[in-house]
């Protein structure tokens, strides 16, 4: 049985996946053949990217996949860190139980409005999988707490004290938060999920302030059916397609037969196919881990220092973040709610910048330690161009396709998965239809609900400080103590640099992001420039020493310590750090191309 439901389960996820591409190219198509379109398609896929949200979500905690932050990893082994997960789990899988009472005070309320998402949907059966999934996740996270039952029933106290908060949210009306917020901390020190500290901090904040959690829900939900949210899941479908495939090899012989000839020429190969991979597979975590065992040793054997090898990979592994269509640079437009094509076209210059910067490092490193070059031979880099010609054609598939007029955001992001799909299995037969598709459906989703669903309960915990005032009081403060835009500036930076040490790029999107941008305003920085600095810097934090997620990524790919991943990325932090500067105060960099079109 158990079997069956983790089959039914991928597939209802993968189903939801796929017809999140198909919808939006039925679109293009009947939009431009019959005039029209098909009825609520629009909404039918933004409610679908809540399915596959929960329900990814709900295999992630399957899976043990929960994203987490990389404190847990410090806890000592043995009986230190048992107690730690069954904790952390207790802690979670409360938080989890609460936050499913309150989607259903939300279907309630829905269902009693009579809404209808069109078609004759009612809204109420769309936002089913919200207590599902958040159920499914408490009963997972107890699960695997311990391989002991006894382990397992410690963690169940969790469930137990949810389900007596979420039927009586008025117990803690009144009470201080203080105590819950420490408790919620110190599980996310040891290892808890960052879903269940946003949530839980949401819940916390929202119910001692006599709340219901189904403010935290209304805030999910707002966020999961956004118009251009649906582009995430899709470009990272596109993503991981390629991974699947042998794109990467495909696009290494391109830059090495392009760039192989110049002095360091296999370290610029790897910052710009890093570059290139990242921008389309979302992040540096499958860059890293999908090119990493390819890379080094190919470094190693041109002639590359061992250090200077690893370091280049480990800083290498972000540095398409500001490239179109990088995922950070879209949700920052949803929450920001600024264009995306603007973002996608102020982060050119500045991502083109970073990656020529790595590059140049690397030409230095190659004169100094005189690594080996290749000849270069224009029929080779033909035949490599001809053979990479469908996946460097990507970039204008998505270009073209949203600056032309003929797709929107979201169309523009389900015809790349689908030019990917078709490009990697029927052209080039790497994915197969038949063994290939399913599989790599279900691990998409998993990865897409890890990160929707700390999306989701981290837009709560930020609707409660915009309730606070928190925004309108951090700019009187900073106004108060700070005359000069240089200095703001600077000031940011460290701010941002301090998020990108403590938090992943995505959560910190929706809980700062709305601190900041009444910021920038104040200061006269442009929305903008104001999100390519914000993307930089968070691109540089991953390299913090010791937690940032490309140093962790890196040390598990490459089975090195993470203090001597940290030491060998620390020149190549040092270069970024000097980019994020020039983009921050040169601000022609992210704006020059958008004057120029006339979009300012």
């Amino acid at each position: 049985m158990n079997r069956a439901f983790i089959l039914v389960e991928d597939a209802v996820a993968a189903v939801a996946l796929a017809a999140m591409v198909l919808l939006p190219l039925l679109e293009i198509v009947l939009r431009r053949t019959i005039g029209a379109g098909i009825p609520a398609a629009g909404p039918i896929v933004q409610h679908l990217v809540l399915w596959v949200g929960f329900l990814g979500a709900a295999i992630a905690a399957r899976e043990g996949k929960l994203l987490s932050l990389a404190t847990g990893a410090f806890v000592p082994e043995g009986a230190p860190r048992r107690a730690a997960a069954i904790f952390t789990a207790a802690v979670a899988s409360a938080a989890a139980i609460v936050l499913a009472f309150g989607a259903i005070d939300l279907i309630r309320s829905e269902r009693e409005a009579g809404s209808s998402l069109g078609a004759g949907i009612p809204t109420w059966t769309a936002q089913l999988v919200l207590p599902v999934g958040f159920a499914l996740i408490a009963a997972r996270l107890v699960w695997r707490s311990s391989p002991t039952w006894t382990g397992r029933a410690i963690a169940a106290l969790g469930i137990f004290v949810g389900v007596l908060l979420g039927r009586a949210p008025s117990l803690l009306h009144g009470a201080p938060a203080w105590p819950g917020l420490a408790v919620i901390i110190l599980a996310g020190a040891l290892g808890a999920p960052i879903f269940a500290i946003l949530g839980g901090a949401a819940v916390v904040l929202f119910m001692t302030s006599g709340i219901t959690p189904a403010a935290i829900l209304i805030e999910t939900y707002a966020l999961s059916v956004s118009p251009t949210l649906p582009a995430i899941p899709l470009f990272t479908l596109a993503g991981f397609i390629l991974a699947e495939g042998h794109a990467s090899a495909r696009l290494l012989r391109v830059f090495r037969a392009l760039f192989g000839w110049i002095p360091g020429g296999s370290a610029v190969v790897c910052a710009v196919l890093c570059s290139f991979f990242t921008a389309f597979t979302g992040g540096s975590g499958v860059t890293i881990l999908a090119l990493g065992g390819v890379l080094l040793p190919a470094l190693i054997k041109d002639g590359y220092r061992e250090r200077f090898s690893l370091g280049l990979l480990t800083a290498s592994g972000s540095l398409g973040l500001l490239l179109p269509p990088s995922l950070p640079l879209i949700l920052y437009g949803v929450v920001a709610q600024i264009p995306i094509e603007d973002l996608f076209i102020g982060g050119i210059l500045p991502g083109l910048l970073l990656t020529a910067m790595m590059a140049g490092w690397g030409v230095r490193e190659g004169l100094v330690s005189g690594a080996g070059r290749q000849t270069f031979e224009a029929a080779e880099a033909w035949s490599a161009l001809w053979a990479a010609k469908w996946e460097l054609a990507l970039p204008a598939v998505v270009l073209v396709s949203m600056f032309s007029g003929v797709a929107t955001t979201v169309e523009a992001s389900a015809l790349t998965a689908a030019f990917a799909l078709f490009t990697q299995s029927v052209i080039h037969g790497d994915v197969s239809i038949r063994r290939d598709v399913l599989r790599v459906l279900a691990e998409c989703v998993g990865l897409i609900g890890g990160v929707l669903v700390i999306l989701g309960v981290a837009v709560g915990l930020t609707n409660w400080m915009v309730d606070a005032q928190i925004p309108m009081r951090l700019v009187q403060f900073t106004q108060g103590q700070i005359e000069s835009r240089f200095v703001f500036l600077l000031a940011l930076n460290v701010f941002l640099l301090l998020v990108g040490w403590l938090m992943e790029i995505f959560p910190a999107i929706v809980v700062v992001v709305p601190l900041i941008v009444p910021l920038g305003a104040a200061f006269g920085v442009h929305p903008v420039h104001l999100g390519i600095i914000f993307i930089a810097n968070l691109e540089l934090g991953y390299l913090t020493p010791l937690v940032g997620l490309n140093i962790l990524l890196a040390s598990y790919r490459f089975k090195r310590p993470v203090l001597e991943v940290a030491r060998a990325a620390l020149p190549m932090g040092g270069i970024l750090a000097i980019g994020v500067l020039l983009i921050t105060y040169v601000p022609w960099l992210t704006l020059g191309i958008l004057g120029w079109l006339g979009r300012l």
